[in-house]
């Protein structure tokens, strides 16, 4: 039997595979201009610094830790002095206004006095009990140590002025410290013929705390780098007394980081 072609029908299916064909292309990921930026970020060039900054601020909190020591010839007698001297110092400074829950035990130790120490000899025993007293109005420091002393204390530890918000300000440290590590990549760039890209790590240096005054902070911070944030000068302050003989000042928050640009 003898078949004969349709032209319309041919000329139909040369359309079709054309058009099926030309249809058919490998498929390609659409380039945003966000990951065209990333294509051209080279991780392999980079810079390397770290920033730091200091807030001061005015404290508003004062850690007093004092104690009475004791000895006696038995542990019984001391451990008996001990106990009605320290509770004296306790109702003296409670009688200032101070709450039962800021005053806490910090350090107590019993242990025995010796004549000889080659031949252990036991001639008494002593006591070291230490309190903590947190003081939230710092204008009672110094009524805190006259009055614990008068009152039988025997022995300061120490003294320390903090603030309570210590995480609000430590962020704005952190924060400071990043821009003053961005400042210095760009810096370290421009002089090298280069601009900065991408931050590579960042990391933060987290043996920089609060420092008190009297450990040195107001000293260290002064090798930090970038702004100062300076607080109204304690003696403005007008929740301080007049006739205390405690200099408040200013406190140092500081953080530090450690920070990686790409260059380009």
């Amino acid at each position: 039997m003898k078949t004969t072609s349709n032209p319309l029908a041919t000329a139909l299916i040369v359309v079709l595979a054309v058009l099926a064909v030309g249809a058919w292309r490998p498929q390609t990921a659409a380039v945003t201009p966000a990951r065209a930026e990333e294509a051209v970020c080279n991780a392999s060039r980079s810079v390397q610094v770290s920033g730091a900054a200091v807030v001061y601020v005015v404290p508003d909190r004062a850690l007093i830790q004092l104690g009475v020591q004791s000895n006696g010839r038995t542990p019984e007698g001391v451990q008996r002095d001990n106990q009605q001297a320290i509770q004296k110092v306790i109702n003296a400074v409670k009688a200032l206004g101070v709450d039962a829950k800021d005053i806490a035990t910090d350090y107590y130790l019993v242990y025995p006095l010796y004549d000889d120490y080659s031949s252990l000899v036991i001639t008494g025993y002593r006591i070291d009990n230490t309190v903590s007293i947190t003081l939230r109005d710092v204008n009672l420091a110094d009524d805190v140590l006259i009055t614990a002393l008068k009152a039988g204390a025997n022995e300061v530890q120490d003294i320390q002025f903090y603030t309570s918000e210590l995480r609000k300000y430590r962020d704005q440290a952190r924060e400071l410290a990043v821009k003053a590590a961005g400042e210095k990549a760009q810096a370290l760039a421009q002089a090298a013929g280069a601009q900065t890209g991408y931050v590579l790590n960042v990391s933060e240096n987290i043996w920089t705390q609060y420092y008190g005054s009297w450990r040195g902070g107001r000293q260290m911070a002064l090798w930090a780098q970038n702004t100062y944030q300076n607080a109204t000068p304690a003696q403005d302050d007008p929740t301080l007394s007049e006739d205390s003989p405690i200099t408040l000042g200013q406190i140092a928050i500081r953080a530090e980081v450690n920070a990686s640009y790409s260059l380009e």
